[in-house]
């Protein structure tokens, strides 16, 4: 086995097994080296070294005892601080939740757990996760581990910076607009955004109800997709506190059943310019199939243009709305994008507004698929381009990096329930990463993580920063 801090899911677990390696052993050398970059990279929120140790114990126990092992046992992960994790503090960036401790598990959590995941704190997020930059007045910015001065990516950047530098070996994020392929991609990883109630959001914050539960979602970001597979199926199923949730069995992708298929270029005037560099790994991605036997064609999509106008409605306007109430008086204590998100979203909407954009959205939403009958999957850029530097992301229209242009490709999956994944494909002359964007049908996270694991292939071996 590799390091330990840059093995695979498969390579730890494998090892626990055999009895090559002990779990003390993976977990010590996780803690170490996340207690050693903190300072710079300040991923984490709160690293539970002693529940971690314990967990670790436990596992051992279990492998000498020859109990029956789960497909992660022995596995150090992290969640995003967002996630209920029993007995830990999950503040989601924001100085009027940090006091409150989760009680129980989330869903999702008590199935990694079961699963024999070993958690070892969870990471940083903007002020209630709206943002794409990880920076707030509770625990200050993430830096991105390839370039200090640059941003990790929001919402998920802790979690992004985690993995990517080391200190865990996959996790959990959150997207309700790119929140997860977002930091994928700035920091090097695979991340994937499943369609709503895929995995249970049950015990996120904010709570996925009535909007929330269709734009925002749960996922996986590993270093690999074989990583983010494993995440995914041991998360995966129906779950009473996710409306959305529904009994949708793991299907396995053969061979002959990517033979020959369909793959659509994006085409969108909607979706913004990209830099050349974005350019050219889009292209590469797309060669890379078409030398496996895909047939990649470009494919122009209508509406998109209005499908991002109704993110925004839904994720600008109503979102903050619910905001409002909460944060009232206490406008002091929240931070300066988060306050600024306020301020460029806080249009008032009527009931009449909202009912008809959910018709509208539903409306779209078939449109898109009927679009895509006969080419299941998309490829597309992340968004216009590599990590901006800290401080440069903002909701304000007209800026450079104004939220709302450059992450216009990621957003539209989100209004329409699109499953999405974030794979790297190459570096930028400044030495950043540069992922593209898978893009599949409702339910299709297998043929998703299928077709980006031959994007991959193509590429060769994961890169490591040099931190």
């Amino acid at each position: 086995m590799k390091a330990p801090h840059y093995a695979s899911i498969a390579e730890i677990a494998e090892s626990i097994r055999l009895k090559k390696v002990s779990p003390l052993e993976i977990v010590a050398a996780h803690l170490k080296r996340a207690e050693a970059l903190q300072l710079n990279l300040n991923a984490f929120v709160h690293i539970d070294a002693e529940g971690a140790h314990t967990q670790a114990r436990r596992a051992e126990e279990a492998v000498r005892n020859g109990a029956e092992l789960g497909p992660l046992h022995g596995v150090p992960i992290t969640l995003k601080s967002c996630i209920d994790v029993a007995g830990w503090p999950c503040p989601a960036g924001s100085a009027l939740r940090r006091n409150y401790v989760a009680q129980v598990d989330a869903t999702l959590t008590a199935r990694l757990r079961e699963a024999g995941a070993i958690f070892l704190g969870n990471t940083n997020t903007p002020e209630f996760l709206m943002a794409y930059e990880t920076d707030n007045l509770v625990s200050g910015k993430t830096s991105n581990p390839w370039d200090l001065s640059r941003s990790a990516g929001g919402s998920s950047g802790g979690e992004a910076a985690a993995i990517a530098s080391g200190c865990s070996v996959g996790g959990v994020g959150s997207d309700g607009g790119g929140s997860i392929r977002v930091p994928a991609h700035f920091c090097g990883l695979c991340g994937l955004k499943p369609t709503p109630g895929r995995i249970p959001a049950t015990g996120h914050f904010p709570a996925g109800v009535g909007a929330f539960a269709w734009i925002g979602v749960v996922g996986p970001l590993a270093r690999t997709v074989a990583d983010v597979r494993a995440l995914f199926n041991a998360m995966a199923g129906a779950d009473p506190g996710d409306a959305l949730s529904a009994p949708v069995p793991i299907r396995p992708i053969s061979d002959a059943q990517l033979r020959g298929m369909r793959v659509g270029l994006l085409e969108s005037k909607a979706l913004g310019e990209v830099d050349a560099e974005t350019d050219a790994a889009l292209q590469k991605a797309a060669n890379g199939l078409a030398a496996q036997g895909f047939v990649v064609e470009p494919l122009p999509l209508r509406e998109l243009e209005r499908a991002i106008e109704l993110w925004w409605f839904f994720f600008g306007p109503a979102i903050a709305h619910l905001f409002q109430s909460s944060v009232a008086g206490q406008e002091a204590q929240l931070s300066a994008i988060f306050r600024e998100y306020l301020q460029f979203a806080g249009a008032q909407i009527t009931l009449d507004e909202l009912l008809g954009a959910c018709a509208e959205r539903d409306m779209l939403r078939a449109t898109i698929l009927r679009q895509m009958r006969d080419v299941p999957i998309l490829l597309s850029p992340v968004s216009t381009t590599t990590a901006f530097r800290h401080g440069e992301g903002t909701w304000r229209p007209g800026a450079k990096q104004c939220y709302r242009d450059t992450m216009r490709f990621s957003q539209w999956l989100n209004l329409t329930g699109f499953p999405g994944a974030s794979v790297p494909v190459s570096v930028s002359s400044e030495g950043l990463p540069i992922g593209v964007q898978v893009i599949g049908r409702p339910h299709e996270e297998e043929l998703v993580l299928a077709v980006a694991e031959r994007i991959e292939n193509g590429r060769g071996p994961w890169q490591a920063p040099e931190i």
